[in-house]
């Protein structure tokens, strides 16, 4: 008998600690809840702390209540002025309506796949109303916020509150960056070629006007040359003008030795032919005294 109630006691006290555990749930400080009665929600729970339900009839779902990171692939965007863009953008949201929430997303991979179906769209929606050169502007600031404010909206449908949605990287397409590339290498060597024949142009200007001083010069050296060549003339033959005016006889045997020089000296195989009687040979014959 005292077996019999050991038994029955034991299978008591099991069935109340399953009905305990089963009842009983803890709620952290980064959770937040909704019990479900039959698969219907009826009520949330958002206090951190240890919590009761209904036994094997309600069922409690656990969602995190922080700040998260949603980071999609990025996308390509067609914007006003038809250029395109690959566009790299995350989102910081957090779940703020539990029972919403799970009316219409049910499970956070869910909410992810459709809050980066609301981003996309929304980021192709306005950067379609932009241009590159918006873009590039202080307009920028306006845009983010346009798409921020765009993206809470419809987050707010399925109980995500968005915190911000930020774009961070917008690189061209890698074919447009080519062509670009291939544009500027075009433009580059142009101008390239542009500057060194306007090198080559001033290279042959500085040279002709090199050219041109030279031949002046040269031409007011020579000019310089020969006045001093004709002032050293005149000089010498004023001279010896002077000189034969002071002794004749001397200027004239002077003159005589030089043309005796000049005639005989270096004259190779040339023969002169000269009267022995010649006024020529006129110093030759006095004897001295």
């Amino acid at each position: 008998m005292q077996d019999k109630m050991k038994v029955v006691l034991g299978v008591i006290i099991a069935a109340v600690l399953i009905v305990a555990a089963d009842s009983l749930f803890v709620l952290s400080q980064t959770e937040q809840a909704i019990v479900l009665q039959f698969g219907e929600p009826i009520r949330e729970i958002k206090n951190p702390g240890l919590k009761l339900k209904l036994p094997f009839i309600q069922k409690v779902i656990f969602y995190d209540n922080r700040l998260l990171n949603l980071e999609p692939p990025a996308q390509e965007v067609v914007l006003n002025d038809k250029k395109r863009l690959d566009v790299d953008n995350f989102t910081r949201y957090r779940i703020v309506d539990p029972l919403k929430f799970y009316q219409t997303v049910r499970t956070e991979a869910q909410a992810r796949s459709k809050l980066e179906e609301i981003v996309n769209s929304s980021v192709r929606k306005v950067l379609g109303r932009s241009t590159l050169q918006e873009l590039l502007s202080s307009q920028r600031t306006e845009i983010m916020a346009d798409i921020s404010q765009a993206v809470k909206v419809d987050a707010e449908q399925i109980g995500v509150s968005v915190a911000d949605v930020r774009i961070r990287r917008a690189d061209l397409p890698v074919e447009v960056l080519q062509a670009i590339n291939a544009r500027m290498k075009t433009e580059r060597e142009r101008e390239a070629k542009e500057f060194r024949a306007t090198g080559q142009q001033e290279a042959q200007k500085i040279r002709a006007e090199a050219e041109k001083e030279q031949a002046v010069i040269l031409a007011e050296a020579e000019k310089q040359a020969q006045i001093i060549r004709g002032e050293g003339d005149k000089q010498a033959i004023e001279i010896w003008n002077s000189a034969a005016g002071v002794d004749p006889k001397f200027f004239a045997f002077y003159r005589s030795l030089e043309a005796y020089k000049n005639s005989l000296s270096g004259q190779g195989d040339t023969s002169l032919v000269l009267s022995p009687d010649s006024e020529f040979f006129e110093y030759f014959k006095q004897t001295s005294k």
